[in-house]
């Protein structure tokens, strides 16, 4: 709170007259009362220290702010006139605060004296006019010193100010206004047919139509953006905001105020921003597969906040479907790969890491699918993980992978395990022996009798055929359990797992008899083929599966010394 002068209200514009009308106040409040000191006090922003500009001794000064500042905090006039009452060296004091007719107190209008002096009904009563008056006097000050912030922020922000008279078809600009445009002072005219030709065209039906419904009542305000023509021809895209003033007693407009701003930079961001959202929404929905982004909240829940037109493809969903129902993934989930989705998932977000999976769909139209899930976690201030990712169909991938580890695991003739495999399944299942994980287990080795005769008299295509026929007929009789495979040439070996010589001997013996009951039919002629069969069991004693091979070859080597088609147990 801080004192003018006392015949002078600070803050005020030199230019206004509020200080002059207030030194004439000032002079009438002193010759009505008498009193030595008189002044008015305006009230600062800050609670500093009352300083009276005027001179005065030091214990004046404080007793005049300390009943100033009592004054203040009252909402009626401060009166003492006795001298115990009054500070010294003063002897009586009259202040008034001056307020707004809201309550808001602008500042103190005092009367004080170093003599005792009486303050009768009717000074008290002038005082109060006189206060009463320097409070309007400062109310108007005020009013118009924001009323000139308000303009100076207005013409600093691209804002012009129009005033419509609806009776008269007239409009005011602010000066403003015509500066935005490009125009000076006298080269806007004031009637409303003239604004209508610098509207656009294109929005000229929109503007008269927005204007018209908010002066008919239909809408609380008038609102509405479009490009309104520069003095220099061009066209500049402006917000107008408005709404009808005043109406007279039967509810007819008559005055609407409103402003237009320049919105041209904020609209050419906008454009820009739109173009980009619409570049990099054609670029997502041109890349093979799902672009998303994925909210999960801290609750556990969470949402796509984003998802590319892949998502059709890749789920047989839309995108509005998968936005509003998230779940509809899950679904979508092969049953087998519902547990470790839901693992790799939680993983994920519990560590924030990479979140990776390759995992199968079930869908309606293209069935069995292969994806790749990958995204990115980005830790939110609220707790919550924003996820950047794409899904990507690997199916033909998939495929292709499984043929080449069928080329590479089995023998491209018989499309049984090759021998590189037969003896790593061989290892495997010698150290279950070795561990006693299982008591035993037994290895043939088979042989296709005469089979250099087949190739001599038919070819060896016929050859080829006669050794896939006999690896149908072989792969018939295997358990889930059991493993084939060729080991080169016409020579088979076969591991049944967990069984001793007995059901192995009928295993063998169930082969034998399949080929003689199936022979190899060309060109309807047919081919009797036979097979010759060593047998030993896994034993914990071979130190390498080389001794269960050995005493297989020996016991195939007595099957064909001794005849043929039969089967040895070594």
């Amino acid at each position: 709170m801080k004192p003018d002068r006392e015949c002078s209200a600070p803050g005020l514009s030199p230019a206004s007259t509020a200080p002059a009308r207030l030194d004439a106040l000032l002079r009438l409040a002193k010759r009505c009362s008498g009193f030595s000191l008189c002044g008015v006090v305006t009230i600062g922003s800050g609670n500093e220290p009352i300083k009276l500009d005027s001179p005065q001794s030091g214990s004046i000064q404080d007793a005049l702010s300390l009943l100033i500042a009592r004054t203040r905090l009252g909402q009626s006039a401060l009166l003492i006139q006795e001298t115990t009452a009054c500070p010294e060296p003063l002897s009586c004091f009259a202040g008034y605060p001056l307020h707004t007719n809201t309550g808001e107190c602008l500042g103190v209008l005092y009367a004080a004296d170093t003599t005792p002096r009486s303050i009768d009904t009717d000074l008290h009563l002038s005082l109060q006019d006189i206060a009463d008056s320097a409070a309007q006097i400062l109310t108007l000050a005020h009013a118009k010193a924001e009323e000139t912030l308000l303009a100076l922020a207005i013409q600093g922000s691209g804002t012009g100010v129009w005033d419509r008279d609806l009776s008269t078809g007239r409009i005011h600009y602010s000066a403003a206004w015509k500066s935005m445009l490009g125009y000076t002072a006298s080269e806007v005219s004031n009637r409303i047919e003239d604004a209508y030709t610098r509207v656009h065209p294109d929005e000229l039906e929109q503007v008269k139509q927005t204007i018209q419904s908010h002066i008919s009542g239909q809408t609380e305000q008038y609102q509405v953006e479009h490009r309104l023509r520069c003095r220099d021809g061009s066209y500049k895209w402006v917000c107008s905001r408005g709404k009808v003033v005043s109406r007279d007693a039967s509810g007819n407009p008559l005055r609407m105020l409103g402003i237009t701003t320049d919105i041209s930079t904020l609209r050419s961001l906008s454009e820009r921003l739109q173009q980009n959202v619409e570049l990099i929404t054609q670029l997502t929905d041109q890349v093979p597969g799902v672009v998303f982004q994925f909210c999960s909240q801290v609750d556990g829940s969470g949402h796509f906040t984003y998802l590319s037109a892949g998502v059709r493809d890749l789920f047989e969903v839309t995108q509005e479907q998968m936005l509003q129902n998230p779940t509809l993934l899950d679904s979508c989930l092969h049953p087998d790969d519902l547990e470790i989705f839901n693992q790799s998932r939680a993983q994920a977000l519990r560590e924030v890491c990479i979140w990776h999976i390759e995992y199968r769909v079930q869908l309606p139209v293209q069935g069995l699918r292969w994806h790749l899930g990958e995204a990115r976690p980005q830790r939110r201030a609220d707790g919550s993980v924003v996820w950047h990712g794409m899904v990507t169909d690997i199916t033909e991938r998939k495929r292709f992978e499984r043929e080449l580890h069928e080329f590479a695991s089995m023998d491209a003739l018989t499309q049984l395990a090759n021998r590189r495999v037969f003896m790593n399944y061989l290892e495997t299942e010698q150290a279950r022996i070795q561990r006693r994980d299982i008591s035993t287990s037994s290895l043939l080795m088979c042989d296709l009798d005469h089979f250099k005769l087949i190739n001599d008299r038919w070819g060896h295509g016929i050859g080829d055929r006669a050794l896939r026929h006999f690896s149908d007929i072989l792969r018939a009789q295997l358990r889930t359990s059991d493993l084939a495979g060729r080991i080169g040439g016409e020579e088979f070996a076969v591991l049944l797992s967990g069984a001793d010589s007995f059901p192995a001997r009928d295993f063998a013996c169930r082969v034998q008899h399949a080929m003689a009951c199936q022979p190899l039919r060309v060109d309807g002629e047919e081919i009797h083929l036979t097979l010759s069969i060593g047998l030993t069991q896994l034993s914990t004693q071979d130190a390498t599966p080389d001794n269960a091979l050995g005493r297989a070859d020996k016991a195939l080597y007595r099957a064909k010394q001794n005849g043929r088609n039969r089967v040895e147990i070594n």
